[in-house]
């Protein structure tokens, strides 16, 4: 039996880029703030210092950083014909565990999604009518704009000390920017990173067809930064170690850097690491959530009442646990009815990889972030007319910084082991580069996630059940964006060229991105959408489910900058409309 603690104001269920944000602010306003976090405590030191900080074994290959999935895993299929078996190992995504999350691990590439984004049912219909969208794809308006979204846009850039270039002043183009991005009211908080030579090859070829390449906006800080909340990000040595790691440099913006040297000093909030939440307890009309439940690392039960509750943890585990507490009606597929689990959606990236026998990229160095692109070919900002397809992708060239372990490009015909391979890989690991294209993803009546009817965790419960597969539009718009970064590619001058469109059935082994998103979309329509456009339950009103869960689908960009404008959006609802009137916002 649960041991019922003291009531608090305010709970969240993780702790991560979302959650130290929403306590934090809640906190500051007087709030007793409980964060929950069912992974342990990490922060820049120790656990990032060097020399184990470069360990790309222990956190590529052996996730260090990413979800025990001996304790709590989903089942994949693709298609509800289909018996949907565990992921026993981690592959297409890493959801990440411990305080801070996935922005831990992340990239940092942040991007503001497009105005057309917000509003891709609307916009599509208006200008090619409703013969340009498939059947049974389930695509909506977010119910929310670019412009509302705005202000929110600005704070989290300025707060995770985002480099980059602005491409739109307030209606204005700005040369050297992104000409296809929503107006913004300031410029970026830091100057783009240093260019490689590899982004200046590619754009330099990109300029000559036509194309306006910018540097790609990234929370890797181009210099030192000292935020709203008092906390400095240091500035990026290009050590070439972002994705998988955590920052050694205190460098790459994240929870550790940004929010949580201020949030712990707050007396008023507290944090309990390795607890995991498995339910929210609802009143007796299902109308109000009362409590946590959540067990500790000792198997110790405990319940947290609470007068607000924050799903602030990872895009699945937000869906999983709405279903497990019987937040919102879950979605059936067959009917077409409910909300939670709907639109699940990912995104389907591509690549163009040149080698050379003639030039040096030194690609151990890099940067999260670190490039040029175009977006001439992103959202709808070109025509689709014709093409069988809507939205797009951006492209970019730049460095990473390519680890040998995880990264060993060969061209098309080398073997695949043995003498030659390894010749080959020592051969191009300097002297290659890849174009990238990150794609969009439409959302699909048979694409969603429900519980599990056989699998279960650690707990007992059920685990989340994956149903996903990529639909012929992202096949069309994989090949044709593909085809246009390979005229870049070819433009630039390769001895060789490997052009890989996203092609086939959709695999849950190899990495892809981390980029999930839906599973309780937001919109105006209590009938299509798990939450209003605050994030706030439509059912139960002091829950709020905030993250990339809410995506109604998938954008051409990384998710992570929306997120953060989604995160300040249901702040100032929250501090001042919620707390003056607990109750339904929308």
């Amino acid at each position: 039996m649960a041991t019922k603690l003291k009531p608090v104001d305010v709970v969240t269920v993780g702790v991560g880029l979302t959650g130290t944000i929403l306590a934090k602010e809640l906190a500051d306003t007087g709030l007793k703030v409980v964060g929950l976090e069912r992974g342990r405590w990490r922060d820049t030191d120790p656990d990032f210092a060097m020399p184990g900080a470069h360990d790309e074994l222990k956190y590529v290959r052996r996730h260090e950083l990413m979800q025990d999935l001996s304790k709590e895993t989903l089942t994949f299929r693709n298609a509800m014909s289909e018996t949907a078996l565990p992921m026993r190992s981690l592959g297409s995504f890493l959801p990440g565990e411990g305080v801070g999350g996935a922005a831990v691990h992340w990239g940092g590439l942040t991007w503001r999604f497009l105005p057309w984004d917000f509003e891709t049912k609307s916009r599509t219909l208006a200008r090619y009518g409703k013969n340009q969208v498939a059947e049974d794809c389930t695509l909506q308006d977010w119910g929310v704009t670019y412009d509302e979204l705005e202000p929110h846009f600005d704070r989290f850039e300025y707060l995770y000390g985002i480099s980059g270039k602005a491409g739109n002043l307030q209606g204005k183009i700005i040369p050297g920017g992104n000409p296809f991005e929503g107006p913004r009211s300031r410029e970026y908080p830091n100057p783009p990173l240093k260019t490689a030579y590899s982004s200046a090859l590619f754009a330099k070829a990109a300029q000559a067809m036509g194309y306006k390449p910018f540097p790609v906006p990234t929370g890797a800080n181009s210099r030192p930064y000292k935020n709203e909340y008092g906390a400095t990000i240091a500035a990026c040595v290009y050590c070439g170690y972002c994705q998988f790691f955590g920052c050694e440099m205190g460098a790459k913006a994240s929870p550790q850097t940004a929010v949580l040297p201020a949030l712990m000093q707050n007396k008023n909030f507290e944090l309990r690491t390795l607890c995991n939440v498995v339910k929210v307890n609802l009143d007796s009309d299902k109308k109000r959530a009362v409590s946590v439940t959540y067990v500790d690392s000792r198997g110790r039960e405990f319940e947290q009442p609470a007068d607000l509750v924050l799903l602030t943890s990872y895009v699945l585990n937000n869906t999983r646990l709405m279903l497990l507490s019987g937040i919102g009606k879950p979605y059936d597929p067959v009917a077409n009815t409910g909300v939670v689990g709907r639109n699940y959606a990912y995104q389907t990236p591509s690549s163009v990889t040149l080698f050379f026998e003639d030039k040096n990229f030194n690609s151990f160095m890099g940067a999260g972030g670190l490039g040029l692109a175009i977006d001439e070919f992103n959202g709808d900002n070109f025509d689709h007319s014709g093409l069988g397809f809507i939205g797009g992708g951006f492209m970019q060239a730049g460095s990473n910084g390519a680890r040998p372990i995880e990264v060993r490009p060969v061209p098309a015909g080398t073997p695949r082991w043995g003498s030659e391979w390894k010749k080959a890989a020592a051969k191009y690991f300097n002297r290659s580069f890849s174009i990238t294209i990150q794609g969009a993803c439409q959302s699909y009546r048979t694409n969603y996630l429900d519980l599990d009817p056989t699998y279960r965790d650690a707990y007992g419960l059920p685990l989340l059940r994956m149903t996903f597969d990529r639909h012929e539009n992202e096949t069309k718009m994989s090949a044709w964006l593909t085809n246009k970064a390979a005229e870049i590619a070819k433009a630039v001058g390769p001895a060789k060229m490997n052009v890989s469109p996203r092609t086939g059935k959709y695999t849950i082994v190899p990495y892809q991105s981390t980029h999930n998103t839906g599973g309780a979309v937001m919109g105006a329509d209590p009938a299509t959408s798990a939450v209003n456009k605050y994030l706030q339950s439509w059912d139960v009103p002091n829950v709020f489910a905030v993250g990339a869960s809410a995506f109604p689908q998938n954008g051409g960009y990384n998710p992570t900058g929306t997120v953060g404008a989604l995160t300040f959006q249901a702040l100032e609802a929250i501090k001042t409309r919620y707390l003056k009137r607990p109750g339904a916002l929308a």
